[in-house]
């Protein structure tokens, strides 16, 4: 029978009754371990190799986006500057041109209050002319007679202006309407000029010389959501009532030289 109490030498442990087969089982353990030791040390080193592999192509990577990344941002800093650069000097451009035109329009502003101012000298003068001729009483008639000759030629020179104002209108919002093509604009721009050298109440007010320097310099318009037409324009109302104050001081001119014609040229 087997005694429970002691049992055969199976571990590794040496034999405490003096045998020696422990010593063998214990050899024979040695052998496995150092296998695993040399197993997870060429593991380990496999593993570092994989990792140093992997980190330096992560980092071949990161520096590839990083230049990437830094010369798209070079080129959109440079598209940017030159778009800034572009757009700065249109503004400039843009900005000699409104100071262009604002000096000119001050420029024509002051050229016709001269003009007027002119006109108002010459009509005191006359003013004061007539009423010398009154003083005598008897050129009263004489006056009176050939205004009211004048009168008629008054009525044909005004009716001639409004009919030019409206063409003028029409002409204006051509030019400021998006709709309308530029030659239809230029078609009447010639017709104006055409009748302007035709008629003679026009050739006699030199209308044709201010018809040109209204196209060439009148640029204004009214907002986009005006319907009004008359509001669109600026150097053309200008000119309109100067030609108007022409019309009146050319009624005295008229009349005050039939009556320093003869009377028989009268009769």
């Amino acid at each position: 029978m087997n005694n429970l109490n002691d049992p055969p030498i199976w571990n590794i442990r040496p034999d405490q009754r003096g045998g020696g087969d422990g010593n063998k089982w214990n050899y024979a353990l040695l052998v496995p371990m150092l296998g695993l030791a040399a197993f997870r040390w060429i593991w380990s080193r496999e593993s570092q190799r994989q990792i140093q592999e992997v980190k330096s192509r992560y980092d071949k990577d990161m520096t590839a986006i990083s230049k990437d990344l830094e010369m798209k941002y070079k080129e959109t800093l440079t598209e940017n500057r030159r778009t800034v650069a572009h757009l700065e000097l249109e503004l400039e451009k843009e900005r000699q041109r409104v100071q262009g035109y604002r000096q000119a329009l001050s420029s024509q502003g002051q050229k016709l209050l001269e003009e007027r101012q002119g006109l108002q000298r010459e009509r005191q003068a006359l003013e004061e002319e007539k009423e010398q001729l009154l003083r005598s009483g008897s050129v009263v008639a004489l006056l009176q007679g050939a205004l009211e000759r004048e009168s008629g030629w008054q009525c044909r020179a005004t009716a001639l202006l409004r009919e030019f104002e409206v063409e003028l209108v029409e002409r204006q919002n051509a030019f400021c309407s998006v709709l309308i093509p530029r030659e239809r604009r230029l078609e009447m721009e010639k017709n104006l000029l055409v009748r302007a050298a035709k008629e003679p109440l026009a050739t006699e007010l030199n209308m044709e010389a201010d018809l040109k320097d209204i196209f060439k310099k009148d640029r204004h318009c009214a907002d986009l959501l005006n319907t009004d037409k008359r509001r669109n324009g600026s150097l053309m109302w200008l000119y309109l009532r100067y030609w108007e104050q022409q019309v009146r001081l050319k009624k005295h001119e008229r009349a005050n030289a039939a009556l320093l014609k003869p009377q028989s040229d009268l009769k």
